[in-house]
């Protein structure tokens, strides 16, 4: 191959890449927003809420989301992010900063996060009364660390394994040092990492499993499960997975949102479809709208991500860039 066909082709592989990191954190924003309107909602409850269903953002954008009117910990906005997306920003930012994956630098860059800062969320009530960033948590496992490891995917490259998952140990150890989190993170940046590496998403599938099992077999035997379980179904309904694999424990919140993310083809539609189940919404809107995001990134909804921007101004544009120059 000619020196200058070469180098062409690395540039395209380069804004390739740049285009699917873009709509890696694009995804996990707008389903992180978009998710919050039902989470903690049984898909009863979700159903009595919005009896048309989650089509997008239910209501006017910036204003309280209704069911969280007179909150006193926290009046979710129509559009807001959660602490999900703000960790996955800290995390970005430790590894920009120092260039490395290392805890105490994401312990450093998650001691300046606000959200979801309660003794309700003892992982996070911890990690913030402790105020050191060189803190170990023991316990936890919860997908608290899964939801905020993407920029760990997105540093390192898809073959680079050993390095994603001690990347996703050092990035979830602050707050979640149990054996299913760091499984749950372990996986969720390999997938993160072959998405954007243009994997198919059976391969997609097959590196998160085998990420999560040398730390946890138990986890990724849930992934294979709920995967089989997803891909078995003709049509994809609330209902139906919902009664099957309810978002609500570390065995279903991962699983399903890596599940989702290697059986459907767009970011949008595995938004909407983790909203109307309920459960840990978010968290699974998020996962999967990141991944497929960074598979499909014309999928992610673009009216969503300027409601989202507009509200919370992350500039994940600059963001993209910075972590899109450190992939390796």
């Amino acid at each position: 191959m000619p020196q200058s066909t070469r180098v062409h082709c690395l540039q395209s592989e380069r804004v390739r890449a740049a285009e699917r990191i873009l709509g890696c954190l694009k995804g996990i924003a707008t389903g992180d927003a978009v998710g919050k309107q039902t989470e903690t909602l049984s898909h009863d409850d979700v159903r009595r809420w919005y009896p048309h269903a989650i089509r997008g953002f239910e209501g006017t954008p910036g204003s309280v989301i209704p069911r969280y009117m007179g909150n006193a910990k926290h009046e979710w906005r129509i559009g807001e992010t959660t602490d999900d997306t703000e960790r996955t920003i800290a995390v970005a930012r430790a590894i920009i900063t120092d260039r490395i994956v290392s805890h105490v630098s994401v312990g450093r860059e998650m001691l300046r996060c606000s959200k979801s800062v309660h003794p309700g969320v003892k992982s996070l009530w911890e990690f913030h009364q402790a105020a050191d960033p060189t803190r170990v948590a023991t316990n936890h496992d919860g997908c608290g660390a899964a939801i905020r490891v993407a920029p760990v995917g997105i540093f390192y490259t898809s073959h680079r394994l050993d390095e994603l998952q001690n990347g996703a140990r050092e990035a979830a150890i602050s707050t979640h040092g149990g054996s299913l989190a760091i499984a749950a993170a372990a996986a969720t940046a390999a997938a993160v990492s072959a998405a954007i590496d243009e994997a198919s998403p059976r391969d997609v599938h097959e590196v998160a499993v085998r990420a999560a099992a040398e730390v946890a077999p138990s986890f990724a035997n849930a992934v294979r499960t709920v995967y089989d379980q997803l891909e078995r179904l003709p049509v994809l309904r609330p209902a139906e997975i919902a009664a099957n694999c309810f978002p609500n424990q570390p065995l279903t919140i991962v699983p399903l949102a890596l599940g989702l993310a290697t059986v459907m083809q767009s970011a949008e539609e595995a938004i909407l479809l983790a909203a109307n189940i309920g459960g840990d919404s978010d968290s699974v809107a998020s996962i999967a709208g990141g991944i497929l995001g960074a598979m499909y990134p014309s999928t992610v909804n673009t009216d969503w991500y300027s409601v989202v921007e507009a509200i919370n101004e992350h500039n994940l544009v600059a963001i993209a860039n910075e972590l899109a120059r450190l992939r390796h």
